[in-house]
């Protein structure tokens, strides 16, 4: 029997097909009779459409449909959840109906023959906006006789959850120190390579619609609902996915009006987002403003935290309203604060709509509560690290139900600090710092702590077949978009049947797949549709055996199933390999038996953490930020393939340094929006990015059957307050307390130059 693939570094399988260009997008898709949509969009952030003509477009050389959401009556709203019974969640329609609301909302929809011809027929649209009064950010929407984006939401107010636990006041009371702090989680656009796209397709009465998505399943059932179809009259197919990080989670207004307009012309229409509309279509993420006060007494200990929170949810939409929920869940971090009053607002405003982005409400609150212990140190004069370990949770107390009601399922903080700072040679990197600032240097030092959630439910179904030539064909409803999972779950099924890798196959992306899942976020799928690939790998494996013990008249207890054969043991002739057994099993009319469908429904969430540190210099005449090291501890529990998880930690701590570094999506008091190309929305390149050094530890989590606990986002937790916490440690000298980010050169340059020291 060759070695076990779990826990190993193994290549990813994927990776041949994508990296020689091999791999299908929705845009390589070119059924014949296809055609082509092209979306009219509004140019105003806040206006009345008072005409909106599309004989015009009509009447242009290859144009076949022009129609404005009047022509779409039929169709169902766009969904939008709600995080509280008493919010207000506007209709969304799939167009613009009377009134525009952001910039690059859609108006009118286009098909024709060619692409270009789509778009050339949209300059003949005749529409006239009244344009009305915007607000653009939360500060602007939540003032004083603010302009409203809805007339039925006073003070520009969606909703309004308070979360309240422990003698706050008496903590408060109490305090020796108190810390205050106004926070700015900037907006960010999720860019990811590959735009949104969808093609559909009728055949009979059955719909395909293949898009750009994280979840296929989701998809068709909001699909069902806005086209009022049966379910099961639609398929969805999700092929290759050029990134998504939160903002391919849900349907958007386009695809469902692809998806119409291919059942009403009766041929294939494929639309693909340009960049443009990406930036100003596609669902941003974070900005909230955030009040911060934290009650301490000298020597660190914390004894309350309150907050009131102002989340930008733009003009809303989809998975938006829940996303700021999971903040206030997960406020108080690693740390055992008694004591937290918190206010959440959701706020309207006149831009792109806020969802899922990476992290989705975590990273805000990572960052709001280590930028806090980072304030409290240096206003006690103590070690950011000392502050941080004094308050841990102790790896005693798990479960631990924090102040906001949630129960962390298992952690050691204080252990992956203490690996951290031994790595880093944390009391030689104080020494060196000591002697740069001599030199007249601005050197920091830069530390968080974070803990993360993932999994939870509902319950994903996973399929398993032994094939007539002894292969196993895993049908998991996770669709990847980066995450390996053809890798991953093919190492959890080699492992459980003794095959080599190469002799399983994972399949995904097709809602006609005997498999489910809500969808590729929330740091779910290792810990959820990987359980239930386990699981169902674990019933075949019985079927097989008893298969077996049919075929060569044994006892289940006797046989041993490895390297492609079952035999007795301790008489290892008398055996059958598994291509022969899968015959057996067809001519005696068990066919069935080569076949397992199982589920996992986690008991509850799953919590990954760890600590980060970063050192850097900041250039007194530039304000420039270069980091010079950047170091990690993580813990996701039970690792299946240590080389993808380091990947994740990769691409999550470069996107998290994107924001304290780089990135904002920024709006001009008008809505519109400034940064909406590549060429004004700043992303790093590889020369931006230091290397990364990175050590793990392991607490299994007790909620599924692997033991793992999910890394996807972690790095978007930690990297915006680590960096940040060490560009405020190098300006501390010059008496500069705190930036918002992005912590850009000139913004930097711009303190220094004010500052007082």
């Amino acid at each position: 029997m060759g070695p076990p693939t779990f826990g190993r570094a193994v290549r990813r399988v994927e990776d041949p097909r994508l990296v020689t260009g091999a791999g299908t997008y929705v845009d390589d898709r070119q059924p014949a009779n296809l055609v082509h949509a092209a979306f009219l969009r509004s140019y105003l952030a806040n206006a009345v459409v008072r005409r909106l003509d599309v004989t015009g477009a009509r009447q242009a050389p290859g144009v076949l449909a022009a129609w404005t959401d009047a022509d779409l009556q039929e169709l169902g709203s766009m969904p939008t959840e709600a995080p509280e019974e008493a919010a207000f969640v506007p209709e969304r329609r799939p167009l613009a109906n009377g009134r525009v609301h952001h910039v690059g909302q859609p108006v009118a929809v286009v098909i024709a023959e060619s692409r270009q011809q789509a778009r050339d027929a949209i300059d003949r649209i005749e529409m006239d906006l009244e344009p009305l009064p915007a607000v653009a950010d939360v500060e602007t929407a939540t003032a004083p006789k603010a302009a409203l984006v809805y007339p039925e939401a006073p003070g520009n107010i969606s909703f309004t959850i308070r979360k309240k636990r422990g003698a706050v006041a008496a903590a408060f009371k109490k305090a020796e120190v108190v810390v205050r702090q106004r926070l700015h989680n900037q907006r960010l656009i999720p860019m990811a390579m590959e735009t949104r796209g969808a093609l559909a397709t009728m055949d009979g009465s059955r719909l395909t619609v293949e898009i750009s998505s994280q979840a296929p399943h989701s998809a068709l059932a909001d699909l069902a609902a806005g086209l009022r179809m049966d379910p099961a009259d639609i398929r969805v197919i999700v092929p290759e996915v050029g990134g998504g990080f939160g903002s391919k989670g849900g349907l958007y207004s386009e695809e469902l009006v692809v998806a119409e307009a291919a059942r009403r012309l009766r041929r294939p229409v494929k639309w693909i987002e340009d960049r443009t509309e990406n930036c100003s279509g596609t669902w941003q993420a974070r900005g909230h403003v955030q009040e911060v006060e934290l009650a301490a007494l000298r020597d660190g200990t914390v004894l309350a935290l309150r907050s009131q929170i102002r989340a930008d949810m733009g003009t809303l939409a989809g998975f938006g309203p829940m996303v700021p929920v999971g903040t206030i869940d997960m406020l108080t971090g690693c740390y055992k604060i008694p004591a937290l009053e918190s206010t959440l607002t959701g706020v309207f405003t006149n831009t792109t709509p806020t969802s899922a982005y990476r992290g989705a409400g975590r990273p805000e609150a990572t960052y709001l509560i280590e930028r806090m212990m980072d304030l409290l140190a240096v206003e006690l004069g103590r070690d950011p690290a000392e502050v941080r370990k004094h308050n841990f949770i102790g790896r005693e107390a798990f479960p631990y139900r924090n102040p906001a009601g949630t129960t962390y399922d298992s952690g050691d903080y204080a252990g992956t600090l203490d690996r951290l700072l031994a790595m880093a040679d944390y009391p030689r990197l104080r020494r060196d710092q000591a002697a740069a600032r001599q030199a007249g240097r601005l050197h920091g030092i830069g530390m968080a702590a974070y803990v993360d959630i993932g999994g939870g439910g509902p319950a994903d179904r996973s399929a398993v077949h032994l094939e007539m030539d002894g292969s196993l064909t895993v049908y998991t409803g996770s669709t990847p978009h980066g995450q390996g999972h053809e890798t991953t779950w093919a190492q959890l099924a080699a492992d459980v049947f003794g095959l080599p890798l190469e002799r399983v196959r994972v399949r995904h992306g097709d809602t006609d797949h005997p498999s489910y899942a809500q969808g590729t976020w929330g740091s779910r799928s290792a810990a959820t549709s990987g359980a239930a690939v386990l699981n169902g790998t674990r019933t075949l494996k019985r079927q097989v055996v008893g298969l077996a013990a049919s075929a060569l008249e044994a006892a289940e207890a006797d046989l041993v199933l490895e390297d492609g054969r079952v035999y007795v043991r301790g008489v290892p002739s008398r055996a059958l390999s598994l291509e022969r057994l899968a015959a057996w099993a067809l001519a005696q009319d068990r066919e069935a038996e080569l076949r397992a469908n199982e589920e996992f429904d986690s008991p509850d969430y799953v919590f990954p953490f760890g600590a980060h540190l970063a050192v850097v210099e900041v250039d007194r005449d530039t304000g420039r930020v270069q980091i010079l090291r950047y170091l990690a501890v993580d813990d996701c529990g039970v690792v299946i393939n240590p080389m993808i998880v380091e990947g994740q930690v990769h691409g999550g701590t470069t996107q998290g340094i994107a924001q304290a570094l780089f990135e904002e999506a920024a709006f001009d008091p008008d809505g519109q929006l400034l940064t909406g190309n590549l060429t004004t929305y700043l992303v790093p390149a590889a020369p931006d990015v230091p290397r990364f050094e990175l050590d793990r530890t392991v607490t299994p989590t007790p909620r599924n059957p692997i033991g793992a606990k999910g890394i996807g986002e972690s790095g978007t937790l930690a990297a915006p307050p680590t960096i940040v916490n060490a560009v405020m440690d190098a300006l501390g000298p010059l008496g500069i307390r705190h930036l918002d980010m992005p912590l850009t050169p000139a913004k930097v340059w711009e303190a220094i130059r004010a500052a007082p020291g």
